[in-house]
This record gives C-alpha cells, structure tokens and sequence, in this order.
C-alpha cells in the first residue's frame, strides 16, 4: 500500500492464542472491541512440573473462534483488513513439513522438565554466554531446551530434523503455517528473543547457542518484523494479510501505548509479566531480569526489560479448582474482602517454581502463618495478595536495573477486573495504578502492529490517541504498612525456596 495511503476495510481480527484459551478479537479504528470469541482448550499433566499442549486442539479452537467472532459480527471475510496475531510464548512445538501433523504435544511455557538440562549448561560454565547473546537466563522456561529435549526424546525426531522434514515454532509459527496451508514458516523477533537460540543484538539465529542445545537450523523458522506483511490467510476463500505478530506481553506493551522509553505495563494473566520500554538499549541486568526484543518495525528494533511471574491469576484458578473454596473465579474479590486483611496468612504460589527475579525452579507452593482463626477468606485474600507481593518484586528490581523512579503502572489483562487486586498493588508500590477502557491490550497490540503494517493506522501517534483511562488507583496505604507486609512476604518466599532440592 503506498505510503500514506489508508486502507478502508473495516475490521482488524486479532488472534489471541494464550496459555487456557483461544480468542478471536475484531477491533475498529477507535480500536474499540467489535466482537469477541473464546475457547478454552485441555491442560495436560503427565506428570509433576510438566505441561503440555495438544497442537491440534490449539489450531481447532483458533480457527473455530475466528469463524465465531466473523459470525458475531456479523461480517464478511473481505471486511477485515489484516490478520494480528499474538500467543503464549515460550511454549514449543515441532511438526512434520510434509503433513502438518505435531510429532508430539507441545512443551508448555510452564514446564519444568528441562530444569536439570538448564542446571548442566550452567555447571558447564554457559550461562554468561547465553545471557550476553540473548538477554535470557538458562532457565526451563525457555523453548530451546524443550526443543532439544523433543529432538532427543521423540523417535526418530533428530535425525529427521537433520534431513529437514520437521519445523519448530513457538505458536505464533504454528498458526500462520495454518493459516499460509504451510506456505509461511516464520516468527517475528519477539517471538524468537523468547527461545535461548536468538541473539538480541545481531537479530538473528546464533551457532554457537544451536551447536551448545545440538538443534540443527534446518528446524528454524524465519525471522521477520512484528509489523509487516508476512503470509496469507485464506478465510471462506478470501485471501487476508497476516501482517503483525508479537509474543503476549510485547503486543500488551504496544497495546497500552508504552511506545517511549520509560514507559511499563503489567499483564495480570495466568502469570503476572511486567515489561520496561527501554527504547533503541537493549539494557543488560543486574537483578534477574530478561533483556528481550519489544518489537521489530522496519529496520528497527525496540527493547524491554521484563520480569515474569510465573503463577498470577492461575493462583485463583486453584483456589476454584483445587482448594474449592469458590465456584468461579469473579467470586474471589467478595471473599477476600470478606476480611479486613490477610490476618497474617501469606500464600507463595510458587506451583511451577519461581520467577523473576529469583529464578528458583524448586521452590514450590506454600502456605504461611495459618491459627485457627483463619478461614478460606484469609487464604482467598494471601492469593489476591501474592499476585501484587511478585509484581512488585519484580517492579523493585526493574527500577534499579533502569535507574528510574517509575511515576505509574499502567495495567491490563482479565485480573485488573478486580479492584481489591488493583488498589492494594497501588499501596505496595506507592504509585498510581492506571487501567485503561479497553483491558484487552494483547490483543489490541497485535492489531495495531497489523493495521499499522498496511496504512489501517498511519503512524504511532494514531495509536496512542486511542488509549483512554478507565480507572487510576491511587496509594493510600502508610509506607511503614507497606514495608510491614512486604517484609512478612519476603520471609514466606525465602522458606519456601529451594523446597524439592
């Protein structure tokens, strides 16, 4: 499309491929939601710490959430102007060329079973490396030990990969190799930056990290811009540009307009994932954080420094589902209000280890500081309160790894719904808390680096004059209160650590 030019079909579709559902978004100009469809799809535990992934469960709820939402808006395919699309990261899958089919489940961001793998290239001396080149920590979390992992431990799988009949991809990959019929075998550099294979600074696939994990390149898919046109989708025939991708929380970042250095957001998911725009720097830290691409637009790269929390909202998917001591997950906040506090029950939900900016991947969950006057009030609030206790962990560090005072938070995703969550994150850090209207910024990201790409949106100004505030929670609480309960968290975390070594 030529430049300046502005493209006049209706409709950007995000896909929103996440951890427990599939969603399909049409936004407008205003980038106001149109239309919304969603899908969860099967967990699967085969045993303790690993997480898995059906491929074929992922593709069919996408695609049926895509056709859904088209419905429900009652459009036609020709009404939408490009394809965005943003995913859980990390997560791995390997397929066969040829047919399309997965060779076996996907390795789920939350998995652990590479821990001792990560631990071996540690103790090799490596993880300097990895982390000058990538920005990464060795960690299990990472798709390039669950990718030589499935080489090693699928039949067959490494010597066909060596012949080049088998191709990996985060799931962004997946899906547009979907989507393109297998035609596009591609990731964007956000997307990439999460793998342990990606070096940050030249923006492309490093040997010496492929040679150290034993993957052979001919598994790679190929790089391109998180804002550009990069394969076709047919919908009902009509061919539509796949012309933005962007990891969850780097399309987040856009989508809350942190398009300046200095600028941060947190996504309150399954996990908690705090992301700095540090511009044109990718800025190496001190305090356990990752250094990881933001987004690639033409020629230039921008970066962010992130913590990762690796269980949030997932804490009161457990109180639901394990614990049972609410029916659905709205419940939570009335229960945890139900008290005037905590009555010094902490609750570390460290389920798959712990994140940023400790690192921990055998520390597990636990419950502290329990009498007989606590009740499932106590433990509903400590698990409202944990989501807050680890962001704000990660909040500390960042400010000391940028040298900056941060003068807001700006937030989003499904858990900033609940206002006891937002306010009492507002009095740990002692800063405004800002939800904005549309709470759905993954998706909207996504959308605005496709749109951008083909003249939908003309440029970044565009975008930021459609965010708006919601709601600003202001500090209210004492900062000795605050040090106080801070303190006792800091304690759970540290007994809690290290507790299966």
């Amino acid at each position: 499309m030529p430049s300046g030019s502005r493209n006049t079909a209706s409709f950007i579709l995000a896909l929103d491929q996440g951890t427990t559902s599939s969603r399909a978004i049409l936004f407008d100009r205003d980038g106001s939601i149109r239309a919304v469809a969603q899908q969860e799809f099967t967990q699967i535990y085969p045993r303790p710490g690993w997480v898995e992934h059906d491929p074929t469960e992922i593709w069919a709820t996408q695609s049926g959430v895509m056709a859904e939402v088209l419905a429900k808006a009652a459009i036609e395919p020709a009404a939408v102007a490009a394809i965005g699309i943003t995913n859980q990261r990390e997560t791995t899958v390997l397929w066969e060329r040829a047919t399309g089919r997965p060779v076996a489940n996907a390795i789920v961001w939350q998995d652990r079973r590479t821990a001792p793998a990560c631990e071996a290239l540690r103790s090799a001396g490596h993880e300097a490396l990895f982390t000058r080149k990538t920005g990464l920590v060795l960690d299990a979390y990472f798709s390039g030990t669950k990718l030589q992992w499935l080489l090693d431990n699928t039949p067959g799988a490494r010597a066909r990969a060596a012949r080049g009949e088998l191709a990996f991809g985060t799931v962004d990959s997946w899906l547009i190799w979907n989507l393109s019929g297998g035609a596009a075998h591609v990731t964007d550099a956000s997307n990439a930056s999460r793998t342990l294979l990606f070096d940050i600074h030249r923006g492309d696939w490093d040997d010496e990290l492929l040679a150290l994990l034993d993957i052979p390149r001919t598994v790679l898919p190929r790089v391109v811009a998180s804002s550009g046109v990069c394969a076709e989708a047919r919908i009902q025939a009509i061919v539509v540009p796949v012309a933005g991708i962007a990891g969850d929380q780097q399309a987040a970042l856009f989508g809350q307009a942190c398009l300046a250095p200095g600028l941060a957001k947190n996504t309150y998911g399954t996990g908690c994932f705090l992301l700095l725009n540090t511009g044109n720097t990718a800025v190496a830290s001190k305090n356990h954080l990752l250094s990881t691409v933001a987004w690639r637009r033409g020629q230039t790269t921008d970066y962010a420094l992130e913590g990762s929390v690796f269980i949030a909202g997932a804490v009161v998917q457990w109180l639901r589902d394990g614990l049972k001591i609410i029916r659905a997950a709205a419940e939570v906040e009335a229960l945890a209000a139900s008290v005037a506090d905590n009555g010094g029950v902490y609750l570390v939900p460290a389920f798959a280890g712990l994140g940023a900016p400790h690192w921990d991947p055998y520390a597990r969950g636990a419950i502290f500081g329990l009498t007989r006057g606590a009740t499932g009030a106590h433990i509903a609030r400590a698990a409202l309160e944990a989501i807050a206790f680890q962001s704000a962990e990660v909040l500390r560090a960042m400010e000391a790894d940028a040298g900056l005072r941060l003068a807001e938070l700006r937030v989003d995703g499904g858990a900033t719904a609940n206002d006891l969550l937002m306010q009492f994150q507002a009095d740990l850090l002692g800063v405004p808390v800002v939800r904005p209207k549309v709470t759905e910024t993954t998706a909207l990201g996504a959308a605005y680096l496709a749109g951008l790409a083909i003249g939908y949106w003309s440029d970044l100004a565009d975008v930021a004059a459609n965010w708006h505030v919601d709601r600003t929670f202001a500090p209210t609480m004492s900062r000795d209160e605050a040090a106080a309960l801070t303190a006792g968290w800091d304690k759970a975390v540290a007994r809690a650590k290290a507790w299966i070594r």
